[in-house]
């Protein structure tokens, strides 16, 4: 079944506390990391790695990622993560979100920034009916302490609008 469309900035519910406890996090999991050096999720994997948190990679078309075991699932991650960062297309987060329910995931983070970004509605249906706190359709370099000027620009532009999470 395709996703739904999203129409909005981002789906409502997303808070300052959430995105806070999500950050707050020091291990998650990233599905959907590409294997292309150049592509945004290595750059934003790079960048939380920069700032001491350990991301563990998941992806099941790559068995290691600049000489760290990626994982194919979040179930198979040893020892289990709590926290995940999707970074996939809406098809891919729905059958992700059944993988972290199996995992025992409490938090999710559907990465966007622009376009669809990992957002499907019924995945974060699927989150709500299993307790897992969700972030849907939030940039994490918005909500970094010193962040890069174009970030911040995008912050300021999105609370301008009204879109910002509160």
């Amino acid at each position: 079944m395709p996703a739904a469309p999203i129409t909005m900035s981002a789906p409502p519910g997303t808070t300052r506390e959430q995105i806070a406890q999500f950050l707050a996090q020091k291990r998650f999991a990233a599905v959907g990391v590409s294997r292309k050096p150049q592509d945004f999720s290595r750059m934003l994997v790079k960048e939380f790695q920069r700032r001491g948190y350990e991301v563990i990679p998941v992806n099941p078309g790559i068995a290691d990622l600049e000489g760290k075991r990626c994982y194919s699932t979040v179930q198979a991650i040893d020892p289990p993560v709590s926290a995940v960062l999707l970074l996939t297309s809406p098809e891919i987060t729905e059958r992700v979100v059944e993988d972290c329910v199996a995992a025992g995931v409490t938090q999710l983070w559907m990465y966007r920034a622009s376009g669809r970004g990992a957002i499907s509605m019924s995945a974060i249906e699927t989150c709500r009916r299993h307790g897992i706190s969700v972030i849907a359709g939030e940039c994490p370099f918005m909500f970094f302490p010193q962040t890069g000027f174009p970030h911040r620009v995008h912050g300021l532009i999105r609370k301008i609008f009204g879109t910002y999470p509160s």
